[in-house]
This record gives C-alpha cells, structure tokens and sequence, in this order.
C-alpha cells in the first residue's frame, strides 16, 4: 500500500535511538525514561517508536487516551503505559483487563473508578495528577489530602504514582521552581495521608534539558524526536531529527507572463516560468491557511510554493532549478544535499510551534 502514495514521512529509526541514549545519559541510571508516544508519536508512529524507545533507555511509556493505549497492547508491547488523560469510567475495565494505568485527578472519579475496577476483579493502577500552577487537568493542592484519605478505603485502586506538568520550564524557571514547591508539599500531604508512590515525576522535554527533574521518572516528548521545545531551551548535544517529508513532482511545465496557477487566481507568473506540479496538500497535512509552507527542497536547492495549496496538489516555482522532471525527489521536511528545512523553520512560517508541524502530517501519509 505504501507504493500506492506518492508522499511518505521516512522515520529515522537510528537517530530515534541515539537521542534516547543521550537523554538516558543526561538523566543518569537512577532516573527512569517515560517515553511520550501519545498522537502517534508525534506523527512518528507509536508502534515503532515505543519499541525503538524501550530498548533505548526507557522503561515506560506515555499516551494520551485509551485507544492509543491498547493499540500498543495490541502490537504486543507489554511495558508499563501511563495514560495521560481523561479516561472514561466505561474504559475503566479496560485498563484493569490489560494493565495500562490511568491518570486519577478527582475524588468522585476515584469512587467512580474503585466501583468499575471491583467489577471487573482486578486492580486498578493509578498515577495521582496535580495541578501545581498550570491550570488544566490535575486535583489542586489544597484538594489532595481529602483524595489520599479517601484512597485508602479503595480495594480496587493502587495509586502507585504522582505527577504534575511544569507550563513554563521552558521560559521561567522561577514559576517552575513554584511549581515544583507546590508539587513537593503535595506529595508530603499523601504520603503522610498514607500513599506510598513508586513513581514521581514532573520533568518534560524542557525540564530534563534544563536539570529540573529531581525524581524518579522524566517524560521527555519532543526531545525524542530530535527538537527542542523552543529556541530559549538548551539542547542535548549529537541530538537528531528523527522525521523527514517527502514527495515527487507529478508534472513539469512552463508558463507564458502573467498566467494564473491555482484555486483564486491568487498568483500569476511575473514571466515566463517553469512550475512543477506535486501531488501532495492538505489533506496530507500541508496547511493551506493562514500560512503554509514558504519553500521545499528539490535537486538540493530551494523552490518557493506558487499560489494556494490544494486538497492534494501544490505547486512550485522550479524556474531557477535546471533539469527538473517528473518522479524527482522534493523534500518537504528534512535534508537533501547540502540544505535542510527543519520544523522549527517551517513552524516560523505558519506561525506556530514544532510540535504542530511534526503532528499535523496525517496518518494517510505511510511512514517508512
């Protein structure tokens, strides 16, 4: 089936590999590595990546809801799995059934959860999520103690975990030494409450980076796959990108002045100018508004896009670039010859973040 698309994402397996041998370095043998695999790793692939990670350094993985969760216990990977989002009450026998651990954040959804779990003859495992100061999912500080005496009369509920998410580690590391304050005082409350964590952990991509870890567990995302989460966060030095983005030109022709290219009429030709023609759009991934991609790479050298993308067509200005044909390569996102677009490049052009360019290639696009 792969040979019936024209665009393909090519994964890098070994440069994977190497970034989570240099984050297992950073982090030192007593840390363990909770891979974030959730929205198909990051446009990864979360089968190969979860695979990749594990025998690279890390002992556990990270998803975003249930479906992405059994899909890898489908595939046959049996580590630990953390979900880091909402669970529904009705996936609850779900977890139990194939051991993926859900986040717990709320008193009545405990109760709601110890019910499921006794029904389906097994025990729930958990992680306690805490709001410390970013305002999303989490129970507040003040709210913990309540919840770690209630758990203690739940049969069904192994709370063998805490975490929390740092909003700015990236920019401020005074909030996030806040946060992390706030987090700590939680954990004391629960524990004294009687909760006995096996896990703790805080640290995303940027915290591992900038050494604000200091528990047991990271969950490094972004980092995995060879970005940084932004300019301002240091680095992890021989860090690779692990996706590239590729397409073919379907058709070379030459256009008289002052010819229109595209939905709208939105560009005409200046002169006389050779467009190729790419099948590959938006329905691939390639944004079409408000900003889209400015440029690709073909023969080594830069062709700026031509009018609006399509659905699943684009077109380029090949006019500088001689001996352009049909069936040759066109880098969308990664290298070729001596040139690179990057996703912090491309997140530059459309005005958004690196997370989003790596996510927002679809999964019709086959990765290889």
């Amino acid at each position: 089936m792969r040979s019936l698309r024209p665009s393909r994402v090519d994964i890098d397996l070994e440069a994977l590999a190497s970034n989570l041998r240099l984050i297992k370095a950073k982090v030192g043998p007593d840390t363990g590595i909770m891979a974030v695999v959730k929205a198909n790793a990051y446009g990864h692939g979360a089968v190969t990546v979860a695979r990749i990670a594990l025998r690279n350094g890390a002992s556990c993985l990270a998803v975003a809801n249930m479906a992405e969760a059994l899909e890898l216990r489908r595939a046959g990977i049996v580590a630990p799995i953390l979900v880091l989002s909402y669970v529904p009450v009705d996936s609850v026998a779900a977890a139990v059934q194939h051991d993926i651990t859900v986040s717990l954040f709320d008193q009545r959804q405990a109760a709601r959860f110890e019910i499921v779990a006794r029904s389906a003859g097994g025990i729930l495992k958990t992680h306690i999520k805490v709001d410390s100061g970013m305002g999303r999912l989490g129970i507040l500080p003040d709210d913990a103690g309540a919840l770690a005496t209630n758990l203690r009369s739940c049969e069904a509920i192994l709370a063998e975990g805490i975490y929390t998410h740092f909003s700015v580690a990236d920019e401020d590391p005074h909030y996030t030494a806040q946060q992390r304050a706030t987090f700590e005082n939680v954990i004391a409350t629960m524990r004294e409450a009687g909760c006995a964590f096996r896990y703790v952990h805080a640290a995303n991509s940027a915290a591992t980076v900038n050494s604000a870890a200091g528990f047991n567990l990271v969950r490094p995302g972004l980092l995995l796959y060879g970005l940084k989460p932004c300019e301002s966060t240091a680095s992890l030095e021989g860090l690779q990108p692990v996706m590239s983005w590729k397409t073919v030109i379907a058709q070379v022709k030459t256009l008289p002045p002052n010819s229109p290219v595209g939905y709208g009429n939105s560009y005409r030709t200046r002169g006389e100018e050779k467009i190729a023609v790419l099948p590959v759009g938006y329905a691939d991934g390639l944004r079409r508004s408000p900003r889209s991609w400015r440029e690709v790479l073909v023969h080594g050298r830069r062709a700026p896009l031509a009018g609006r993308v399509s659905m699943e067509k684009t077109t380029i200005n090949v006019s500088h670039i001689p001996d352009v044909i049909a069936g040759d390569e066109v880098v969308l996102l990664g290298k070729q010859g001596d040139d690179e677009i990057n996703a912090d490049e491309v997140a530059a052009w459309i005005d958004s973040i690196n997370y989003e360019v790596l996510t927002s290639v679809l999964p019709r696009v086959p990765r290889i």
